[in-house]
């Protein structure tokens, strides 16, 4: 490092904040200092960072569920965007349950590692004093919890609103809503929803009751059923929205089986943008959170963090990473080459 610092003509620390990414270096300052890296052929040794600095090199990702692919996408993501930074992710399962969840918090487990990306879907707003913890904490999906503490969300009103749009803008008007939610608004289930019936309300139209196909959990297989219920009942349906991707595929195989077709007689469209639906036949429109940029944001703001020393509570930002609509078969659009 001293080498780089005396070809780039800097100091020491100021290759170091280069190297570890850290904010508030010109791009002068910094293209000289890469220039002299890729030069000298320097690599960090990032054994001997963490060992010098007290550090275990490895950081813990703690997510409700791994059998949902947005979750394993997600974890994938994360340990990609965190091994440019030299950390190793150890990722744990929660299942969404709030004693697991506090574990993951408390435990001497979560001290092997230097920092925590967490995504709680158990924790209630009165466990909010429970995230002061002492060690850099950022926070994923839709409870923010306690304002002091990083968070990552995705906008989720926001994308459902636009697809929901865009069911409308192709002439849908009897939409079917899979999947559940919490009634006191809390989750990416309420949030999808308001998105839902909000663009319904603008363009005027009231939603039946029975479009609604409640799925407690989010598969396949609950999607199937929920599109099962709703058919059964003999209202006519045009479009179906799945609160996720899974329910949509689970609900198309469903439309499948009463022969109906998709997308001249119901579009679909789901949210997430895993990768399945892109290969689904028809493909399937989606709405695309912002997957990458959420792991990488997550990973940059912890790792901050362990580099300042900070613990969690530490001056909290919010950031919503915006969706994008994704247009495939399953609503018209045109084929899209796997």
């Amino acid at each position: 490092m001293r080498d780089v610092a005396r070809r780039a003509g800097v100091s020491v620390k100021t290759v170091s904040n280069v190297v570890n990414d850290f904010p508030h270096v010109s791009t002068a300052t910094k293209s000289r200092v890469l220039a002299a890296i890729s030069e000298l052929g320097y690599r960090m040794n990032f054994s001997a960072r963490n060992l010098s600095l007290g550090r275990t090199g490895m950081i813990t990702l703690a997510v409700p569920e791994m059998r949902l692919p947005y979750f394993a996408e997600l974890s994938d993501e994360v340990i990609v965007a965190a091994a440019e930074r030299g950390y190793t992710v150890l990722v744990e399962r929660t299942g969404g349950l709030r004693e697991r969840e506090l574990e993951v918090l408390t435990s001497d487990r979560r001290r092997m590692t230097d920092g925590l990306i967490f995504s709680p879907l158990g924790l209630r707003p009165a466990d909010a004093h429970r995230l002061e913890v002492d060690y850099p904490l950022v926070l994923l999906g839709e409870r923010s919890l306690h304002g002091s503490v990083h968070h990552v969300a995705m906008g989720n009103v926001a994308g459902a609103r636009a697809v929901t749009e865009h069911l409308l803008e192709r002439g849908r008007r009897r939409v079917a809503v899979i999947g559940s939610y919490d009634a006191r608004g809390a989750g990416a289930g309420s949030l999808r929803t308001q998105g839902f019936t909000e663009a319904l309300a603008e363009a005027g139209i009231e939603h039946d009751p029975r479009r609604t196909g409640e799925a407690i959990e989010w598969t396949r297989a609950t999607g199937a059923e929920a599109m099962r219920r709703v058919l059964d009942r003999g209202i006519g349906v045009d479009a179906v929205y799945g609160l996720n991707d899974v329910l949509a595929l689970g609900a198309m195989r469903v439309l499948f089986e009463r022969g109906l077709r998709v997308p001249e007689d119901v579009a679909v469209a789901g949210f997430d943008d895993i990768e399945e639906g892109r290969f689904s036949c028809p493909s399937l429109t989606t709405v695309q959170p912002g997957r990458t940029e959420i792991a990488r944001t997550a990973v940059w703001l912890l790792v901050d963090r362990i580099a300042r020393g900070e613990p969690a509570v530490a001056g909290g930002r919010e950031l919503v990473v915006g969706p994008q609509i994704i247009t495939r078969e399953s609503t018209g659009g045109a084929v899209e080459s796997a």
